[in-house]
């Protein structure tokens, strides 16, 4: 497998990034995040400034500011858009993607990427479909046959990453969650497909691709299983070693509600594995994703998900709910004005413990 170089270097246990080269800004956003854990956690919402219910592009605008007055302190954003397309389109995203992550720097917030990657190998996006889906991932390492194509697709990632540039001129930091919900079989990536070995050696190539030959150092690299189990032997099985993670989270919609189903309690525990594991290794921690479709729970915000991160003492550094459809009227996971749980929204906007992006102190120094 892959050395890390430099990987001993003197410092306090537990705070060594996976990048020893790690921008000083990235280092900081790392530092200040563990801090805020012990008593808060900041608020996200995926592609929360591109689009909205009912909306898109317009400048400065989330449907959780329309609620709140604040954007969320956490936005995610996607890297699906930089491969599998005419050239002509990825430079498109590129720039959109650029403008967006650079305006969260300036404002103060943090950018988390997630890689809905669609399958290098062959058609089938980035779900696995059982008729035409290639299990890509033995073809992408190295000795593969496709390992050259999946290189020129991190140097795509590699390029982007290092052409982000806040107004300082410093490179923005960004939480980078490849491969996620790989315990599962809905993506090409996931489990059935590719052994452990596998998926371990593409998680210890990408991210020493990335930072040793692309000179990538403005990720922090997150680790994000679904909730699929139940003991921190089986949240590991297929985790790539403490020296190729900086955070571990999980994504759970199974158990706050999904199709009416609530095990809020199974879920708690499981994040309280996430966050056990973190403290022990020296990691951070987080929610990744959740949330409740269409929140017909008018209380969920407060009944649910607070009292879920406030249980066990855990250290979530941030929650993050997902996407508002700009055309579906019914998928959606954040509040928008008028929707019948913005008021309980406000409630968990209000509690000290949660921050957004109004509340955030300066997180890059």
């Amino acid at each position: 497998m892959y050395t890390v170089s430099g990987f001993s270097k003197p410092g306090k246990p537990g705070q060594k990034l996976v990048d020893p080269n790690a921008t000083e800004e990235t280092v900081a956003l790392h530092k200040n995040l563990k801090k805020l854990a012990k008593k808060h956690t900041l608020f996200g919402h995926q592609h929360a400034t591109e689009y909205g219910h009912g909306w898109a592009g317009d400048a400065n605008r989330s449907d959780v500011k329309s609620v709140t007055g604040s954007h969320p302190a956490v936005i995610g954003v996607d890297f699906s858009g930089l491969s599998g397309r005419p050239a002509e389109a990825i430079e498109k995203t590129k720039e959109a993607l650029r403008q967006n992550i650079a305006d969260t720097y300036n404002r103060g917030g943090v950018t988390t990427v997630a890689w809905h990657f669609s399958n290098p190998v062959s058609k089938g996006g980035f779900y696995w479909v059982d008729s035409v889906s290639a299990p890509a991932v033995s073809m992408i390492i190295p000795g593969g046959s496709h390992h050259e194509t999946y290189k020129q697709i991190l140097r795509t990632v590699g390029e982007f990453a290092n052409s982000v540039r806040g107004s300082d001129g410093k490179l923005v930091p960004m939480i980078f969650r490849p491969y996620h919900e790989f315990d599962g079989g809905w993506f090409w990536w996931g489990k059935p497909h590719c052994t452990r070995e596998e998926f371990i050696q593409l998680w210890q190539f990408t991210v020493s691709y990335l930072r040793d030959s692309l000179g990538v150092h403005n990720f922090l690299y997150a680790f994000s299983p679904d909730c699929l189990f139940k003991t921190e032997a089986e949240y590991l099985e297929r985790y790539p070693g403490d020296a190729w993670v900086d955070l571990v989270g999980m994504d759970n919609y199974t158990d706050f509600g999904r199709n009416g189903r609530y095990n809020v309690e199974a879920g708690i525990q499981k994040l309280k594995i996430v966050s056990d594991y973190a403290r022990k290794a020296g990691k951070l921690a987080a929610f990744t994703e959740t949330g409740l479709e269409s929140i017909p729970d008018t209380t969920w915000w407060t009944s649910t998900l607070l009292r879920a991160m406030r249980a066990e003492k855990m250290r979530l550094c941030y929650v993050l709910v997902w996407r508002n459809d700009t055309r579906s009227p019914t998928h959606y996971y954040a509040p928008f004005p008028g929707q019948a749980s913005a008021p309980d929204f406000m409630k968990f906007y209000q509690d000290p413990y949660t921050l957004f992006e109004n509340d955030l102190p300066r997180l890059y120094r």
